[in-house]
């Protein structure tokens, strides 16, 4: 499967570059979000795959949502697709976007890519652990290291978005004493702390299930955790939430070690 998911990946990948250097024609969502025709062009890449693949597993994917196409999902394993994580940073032409896929079991992102085409990275996790990926302009893998977390330090790092900085996030990094933070978009945030440059990710904003699954599979692979602030694992999932729409995430915090 995860074989799939990163050929899948490399193929959307490169529709979007070829978007990414011509330019995208930009258009907004009804919850104000943009899209573009590489968001759209990528998801079809990869849901023909996954289908073809996988007939009989459902996958909830960003644009399809958005379109009213929401398959059932029950206790049984489901993908979860962001053809395009990070569309803001793809549009300013930053190279902090990335293609996300992942496989849900029991509540819990037990497989997944991060991609970054631009970057020529992409990062896998499954239940034999956590790998990075050279990419050539080729759209070929060249390299192939296994990555872990790294060990408690008395001097964390935290990763944060750059589009989603919020008091919340300033006080929770101020009561942890954490002083050096860096920003970096989309899902690249967990992988940062996957292959151990970063130790901490607290999200204290808005979330949906395709914006995290990917990378947390990947840091759970590689030793880490991603917890509600409450301090249990994040669920996916998640239908019928009286506060909130399916599929939507609560306020979380992504750990390297310090998560055991």
């Amino acid at each position: 499967m995860i074989a799939v998911f990163e050929q899948a990946a490399l193929l959307a990948g490169r529709e979007i570059m070829k978007i990414y250097h011509s330019g995208p024609n930009i258009r907004t969502k009804e919850d104000l979000s943009p899209v573009t025709e590489a968001d759209e062009q990528a998801e079809k890449i990869i849901l023909a795959l996954l289908k073809e693949a996988f007939p009989d597993i459902p996958v909830v994917a960003e644009e399809a949502v958005a379109a009213g196409n929401i398959p059932t999902t029950t206790d049984e394993p489901f993908i979860l697709v962001d053809p395009l994580d990070g569309t803001k940073e793809f549009i300013r032409k930053s190279e902090d976007f990335t293609v996300n896929i992942a496989l849900v079991r029991n509540g819990a992102p037990v497989m997944g890519i991060v991609y970054a085409p631009a970057r020529g990275q992409a990062y896998i996790g499954s239940e034999t652990g956590a790998m990075r990926l050279s990419i050539d302009n080729t759209f070929t893998v060249t390299d192939r290291q296994p990555i872990h977390v790294r060990s408690q330090t008395s001097e964390p790092v935290a990763v944060a978005s750059r589009s989603h900085m919020s008091p919340q996030t300033e006080d929770f990094l101020r009561q942890k004493g954490i002083t050096d933070t860096r920003s970096v978009g989309s899902s690249l945030k967990f992988c940062l702390i996957a292959e151990g440059n970063a130790d901490v990710y607290p999200r204290f904003g808005r979330t949906m299930e395709w914006d995290t699954a990917a990378g947390d599979a990947v840091l759970r692979a590689a030793g880490g955790m991603t917890e509600t602030i409450e301090g249990t694992p994040l669920l996916y999932g998640k239908r019928n939430q009286p506060h909130d729409s399916d599929f939507a995430n609560p306020f979380f915090i992504a750990w390297g070690e310090q998560a055991a």
